[in-house]
């Protein structure tokens, strides 16, 4: 039935084009010229985009470097053919007068006009799709420099900076006293230049800053985004000087890349907390290879759908009829669908994960299956979840997340607890514990970092803003109120008093760390206040208990001083929460 159909197709003036170029010698060398023309062009234009690509401004103006490549050649291509059909239509290339025979005669010279005008129209509409989705990257550029410029303001400037924060900004202190201090500590502080900074870096106890920033300059924005272009430059200088880790000079264009494009170099610095980019620190090709594999944003796959619709315009245009042809290769269609199910069903399926955002790359999940690790990657066909340790990856079809029931430890979550378990001596009071747990707890607080000094406790108030620094974001983002380090009473157990100490890190993986550091730190706060881990004994106790309590009673004082400087936590107060 289909191929009765198609044999039925009506193709329009399409079967007066071979009859044409067949009648008429001028025509043929006419077409040869053009098709010589365009493979020519088609080389140039490889040679030229290749020297576009080692160019310095193709680093420092990627878009409009793109912008250039995209439309080099069909400028040339269009001039081409344009000049061939003014010399069509002017009878230089057709001096015959020729006929086709058909339904009506018709002029040799429009049907040549008419082929190289869809020649025209098809390489407009293929570089308009290319050019749409540069100019839609670039406002996407764009939007992201300003999120920049919002994160650069909200952390007062970054490492590389020389201070320019305070070049553009100045900060003006409160006209009334702040919460959490008194008059006579904020006018002390607004008496010096010290006092000044410490109030600038000081958040309320629910972790709002105080004062405001006037502008020193007209507009802000355009200079932060002139120091990160000089930035860059210095960044490029260094690359191709040979002052960078590798010692050699890089070179521009070379494959794989070995110098980052100023949107790929503002992107690696937003990956990494807008630290510096140090020059050669990754190996060549290192952006390319690490986007490998994402799938394709709607802006890549917009210029197949423009192309498709330009065809389709240029087919009707000729006079084909679209409604027999999409009923003739309907059946077609629903056989590939059948073939093709599994792969759309994937596809939907990723659709919808990127659109409702259930999980993104990097974030940690556990499956239904009991697997739990991060998300490496997400395909329109698999999605591979990492096993936390690196030993292993699972491989799971797209299309099984969507109903599956998925644990994610990272959206939405900024608080995540910390809990270690330790059982000691029935010797030991309770309440002296309790206050010793309390220590440990806040020494964790200020001493748990990761290696870029940040803490991973999560606390109302960043312990370096009382020593006149910058918060590392440890009290950024807490929507619920908190009171840490939290201690437990658990049970008494056979052979000890069990407590829980409780803090609540930034995210699941700073767990880990942060019970080991706590842990170390509670061996050393027992052994100084001699608190004893008993031993998991169950025969008859044989010990002087007597000797033993007199050992433990010679810091008995010392203990009752940490109950005074740290208390007990909320242990004894019958708050009756229900934990």
């Amino acid at each position: 039935m289909a191929e009765e159909e198609l044999s039925q197709i009506s193709v329009g003036e399409f079967e007066t084009v071979s009859q044409l170029l067949a009648s008429s010698e001028s025509l043929q060398f006419a077409f040869m010229i053009m098709i010589v023309g365009i493979i020519g062009i088609v080389i140039g234009y490889r040679k030229f985009s290749f020297w576009v690509g080692s160019q310095k401004f193709y680093y420092k103006r990627p878009h409009f470097s793109r912008f250039l490549r995209r439309a080099v050649l069909p400028f040339f291509a269009i001039a081409l053919i344009t000049a061939i059909n003014v010399h069509i239509q002017t009878g230089l290339l057709l001096e015959e007068d020729l006929t086709v025979i058909g339904d009506e005669d018709i002029s040799p010279q429009d049907i040549f006009a008419k082929i190289l005008n869809t020649f025209n129209i098809l390489v407009i509409g293929y570089t308009v799709s290319h050019l749409i989705p540069i100019a839609l990257t670039k406002r996407d550029k764009s939007r992201l420099e300003k999120e920049d410029f919002d994160s650069w303001f909200e952390i007062r400037g970054f490492v590389d900076d020389d201070d320019l924060f305070h070049k553009l900004y100045k900060w003006v202190p409160p006209k009334i006293t702040p919460e959490d201090l008194t008059e006579e500590e904020f006018q002390e502080m607004l008496k010096s230049e010290e006092g000044m900074k410490k109030l600038e870096e000081f958040r309320t106890i629910k972790g709002n800053p105080i004062g405001g920033y006037e502008k020193l300059v007209d507009n802000p924005f355009e200079e932060w985004k002139k120091s990160e272009r000089q930035k860059y430059e210095k960044y490029y200088q260094n690359c191709i000087s040979g002052h960078n880790q590798s010692g050699r000079k890089l070179r521009p264009g070379a494959k794989p890349d070995e110098i980052f494009p100023i949107d790929v170099w503002r992107e690696e610095k937003r990956i990494h907390s807008y630290e510096p980019i140090i020059p050669s620190n990754r190996p060549p090709g290192y952006a390319k290879k690490k986007r490998e594999g994402i799938p394709r944003s709607a802006k890549q796959i917009l210029p197949i759908g423009i192309f498709i619709a330009t065809i389709l315009g240029v087919v009707a245009w000729w006079g084909v009829d679209l409604i027999v042809l999409a009923t003739a290769t309907g059946g077609l269609a629903i056989g590939l669908g059948l073939a093709l199910q599994e792969t759309m069903q994937n596809y939907f399926a990723y659709i919808f994960i990127r659109k409702d955002k259930i999980f993104v790359e990097g974030e940690r999940v556990k499956l239904d299956t009991g697997y739990n690790g991060y998300v490496h990657k997400i395909t329109p066909r698999v999605t591979y979840v990492r096993d936390a340790l690196n030993e292993s990856m699972a491989i799971i079809p797209t299309r099984q997340l969507v109903n599956a029931q998925i644990v994610n430890y990272t959206q939405g979550v900024k608080m995540v607890p910390a809990i270690v378990d330790v059982g000691v001596s029935y010797l030991n009071d309770p309440k002296q514990v309790s206050a010793i747990l309390v220590k440990v707890g806040k020494r964790a607080m200020k001493e748990v970092v990761d290696t870029k000094g940040r803490h991973l406790i999560r606390q109302r108030r960043c312990p370096y803003l009382d020593n006149n620094k910058p918060s590392c974001g440890c009290d950024k983002d807490i929507h619920i109120d908190i009171n840490q380090p939290v201690v437990r009473f658990n049970q008494f157990n056979d052979s000890s008093l069990d407590f829980s100490l409780w803090v609540y890190v930034r995210d699941y993986g700073a767990q880990f760390k942060t019970k080991t550091d706590m842990r170390i730190i509670m061996y050393e706060e027992f052994k100084r206040y001699d608190i004893r881990i008993p031993w998991p004994i169950r025969t008859v106790y044989q010990g002087d208990e007597k000797r033993e309590q007199e050992e433990i009673d010679r810091l008995k004082e010392e203990r009752k001083k940490v109950i005074d400087e740290y208390g007990i936590g909320d242990l004894g107060r019958g708050s009756g929460e229900d934990e």
